[in-house]
């Protein structure tokens, strides 16, 4: 008797994992946990219902069927502790038959760890095919099909088609930004000893070309960022790695890279530029997970020197919590004081300082005050990444934070009352129905609607409503990236891995901002753009690195739906400078060069004046101002610096300076300056 049980139970068994092999024969599953051994079933899910189309060598699958007794939105993971550490997985979501399969959702790395969430909206009585693939692992895994109320998604306010670039096959195709100083968005990629950019050229025409790199350089597992700092005009890119962080720097006009490798251990996340002492040239900062932050202070010739907060000899207290738990940073003007503030995720369980959120202020002296107490943003909350932008378009930033785990509460909307303190509004925003966890969380207008949405998990895009609500449209595997707008027609796009999700344009109107520094760093990292018009005032911050892991677009992009005039666009760089301009066309890109427009400065037109125009010797400036003028710095258009001078008797020797244009920006005594273009002869 106990042989034939033995028996029947083997055959049972080994029936179970066939019944798995192939879509005719799916396993039916009901909500709750699930184990495959393996992925070794003889049919490999076609079509792949995810970003990253391509499919793996000797291609395997597993295959689940699934009828739901009512309407849900269901989330089908692996991102659970049970597979610890988490397992790079794959899973598409079918309707139809198999003769005819219909992909219906699906996801590829949403979750911590490359696992895979996929939340879809699902029908009482229909049979939905649920399918993994060995893409990434044959190794076998937990997963677990939750049900949930049903959650009504939004109509589709953007399309989007897809294009693979087979090309871009970097380890790590992690950025999207501008690489050779057109402002159009490159493709970046990073690979053992060696940079990959795809140029964008007209008509979204990618020209890829490879930059070798010599020495050992720590790869950006968790993170990359990009800026100028060295100030060559082209990005340089700061990798952050499980053991130390790499610099890649541009030389010979960004035609190759240099490596810069620092020897200290720091387990990296989110890297960040940010120009923390304003002094034109940007700095580094990286979050460490198990220690306190780290950064990189510019001498101002593009050397980096390392501190670790509260550590370091002279360094600043930005999360010295010797506990670490930080993941993702982002700068941010939280306050509107005109400086970097920065905010910082933490996923980081159990009891401590180190599992709540932190918020920074810039003291404006080069030191930080922790204020997230009084700010209302102390959360313990486990997260990795933080959405900030003005939802309510009312000119300061409020914040959404995304939760990674609902082990300490799940995410929140907060409000930015505009005295440096925030209010949870998260009841009834639609944030508190969303069930989706996600480690990434970009705030965008996918739209051009005029109001900026949310890209997390879940396969959909929180799209802002207006009205302080955010509702789901569901796109098929849909997931953060790079981001930005890689066929220049001013809507943005995403990469994932190798896959070009493209926006269909739709009937609104914009404008894109791209910014190159003077005074300020060739970017404009730091500086804000506001535009006008009759729906009063948008604004962005030019952030490098956002979320936590992806670089994106440093341009600044707004929707302004079916408005068809912007009255004025205002730039306030990091310098203090600031930069108008009139009635700019929409539906264009507008560049703004530091100092070249109309000013809101100490002085205006009629207070000072600066003569001969064009000079051959000596500038002279006229001023009716009774502040004293101090120095004066001249750059060439293109930001690159020329002169530093004290001014006497309110002239300048321009003697020894090259026939051209040029920028002159002067200090007075009180700090405050004025920037006048002018021409030597």
């Amino acid at each position: 008797m106990k042989k034939n049980y033995f028996l029947f139970a083997l055959l049972l068994a080994s029936t179970w994992s066939f019944s798995q092999d192939t879509c005719s024969n799916a396993l039916e599953i009901i909500p709750g946990l699930h184990t495959i051994a393996a992925i070794d079933g003889s049919e490999f899910p076609t079509p792949i219902c995810t970003v990253n189309g391509s499919v793996a060598a000797n291609g395997k699958g597993k295959w689940f069927s699934y009828t739901p007794t009512d309407d849900y939105t269901v989330i089908v993971t692996t991102d659970l502790l049970q597979n610890t550490p988490r397992v790079d997985t794959r899973v598409h979501i079918y309707t139809g038959t198999c003769s005819d399969l219909i992909c219906h959702g699906g996801d590829d790395d949403s979750g911590a760890g490359y696992s895979s969430v996929a939340t879809f909206n699902v029908v009482a009585g229909t049979t939905y095919i649920i399918a993994f693939d060995n893409k990434w692992t044959s190794n076998g895994f937990t997963f677990e099909l939750i049900e949930g109320t049903l959650v009504i998604p939004v109509p589709p306010r953007i399309t989007y088609t897809t294009q693979q670039i087979a090309s871009a096959n970097s380890t790590y195709n992690l950025c999207v930004v501008d690489m050779n100083g057109d402002r159009k968005d490159d493709i970046v990629g990073v690979s053992a000893d060696n940079l990959k950019v795809h140029y964008q050229g007209n008509d979204g025409i990618f020209t890829a070309v490879n930059f070798p790199i010599s020495g050992t350089s720590n790869m950006p597992s968790w993170s990359l960022a990009a800026g100028d700092y060295n100030k060559d005009g082209f990005n340089d890119i700061v990798l952050g790695g499980i053991n130390g962080v790499t610099f890649w720097e541009s030389t010979a006009a960004g035609t190759s890279y240099i490596n810069k490798t620092f020897s200290q251990y720091v387990f990296s996340q989110r890297t960040n530029f940010v120009d923390f002492n304003n002094d034109g040239h940007l700095d580094a900062f990286v979050s460490h997970d198990i220690d306190p932050n780290v950064y990189y202070i510019n001498d101002g010739s593009g050397n980096l020197t390392y501190y670790q907060s509260g550590t370091t000899a002279g360094a600043m207290n930005i999360g010295i919590h010797p506990e670490g738990g930080n993941y993702g940073s982002i700068f941010v003007d939280y306050d509107n004081d005109g400086d970097q503030d920065l905010f910082i995720a933490k996923c980081r369980g159990g009891s401590g300082t180190a599992k709540f959120n932190e918020l920074h202020r810039n003291n404006g002296d080069g030191t930080f005050t922790d204020v997230s107490v009084a700010a209302n943003l102390y959360d313990p909350i486990q997260t990795w990444a933080s959405a900030w932008a003005d939802y309510d378009n009312d000119g300061d930033l409020d914040i959404v934070v995304g939760a990674s785990s609902t082990a300490d509460g799940s995410h929140k909307f907060m409000r930015n009352n505009g005295d440096s303190t925030f209010t949870n509004k998260t009841e009834g925003s639609g944030w508190d129905t969303n069930t989706s966890l996600n480690v990434e969380y970009v705030a965008h207008d996918f739209d051009n609607d005029g109001f900026v949405d949310v890209l997390g998990g879940g396969n959909k895009i929180m799209f802002n409503l207006g009205d302080g609500t955010f509702a789901p449209a569901f796109y098929p595997s849909i997931a953060v990236g790079g981001i930005g707008d890689l066929n220049n027609d001013g809507f943005l796009d995403m990469l994932n891995g190798n896959t070009i999700r493209y926006a269909v344009p739709n009937s609104n109107n914009w404008v894109k901002v791209s910014l190159q520094g003077v005074e300020s760093n060739s970017y404009g990292i730091g500086a804000r753009v506001e535009i006008y018009g009759e729906w009063g005032k948008q604004i962005r911050e030019i952030h490098s690195g956002d979320g936590f892991k992806y670089m994106s677009s440093l341009n600044a992009h707004f929707g302004i739906g079916a408005a068809t005039e912007i009255s004025k666009i205002i730039v306030r760089w990091p310098s203090g400078i600031v930069d108008t301009v009139l009635n700019p066309s929409t539906n264009t890109t507008v560049h703004l060069v530091e100092s070249s427009t109309l000013h809101i400065s100490a002085f205006d037109n009629s207070q000072l004046s600066i003569y001969p125009n064009p000079a051959k010797n000596v500038l002279n400036i006229k001023t009716s101002d009774s502040n004293t003028l101090t120095t004066a710095t001249i750059y060439e258009i293109n930001g690159k610096l020329i002169l530093t001078t004290i001014i006497v008797n309110n002239t300048i020797n321009v003697e020894t300076i090259s026939t051209g244009s040029y920028i002159i920006v002067l200090k007075d005594s009180n700090g405050k300056k004025y920037s006048r273009k002018f021409l030597k002869e």
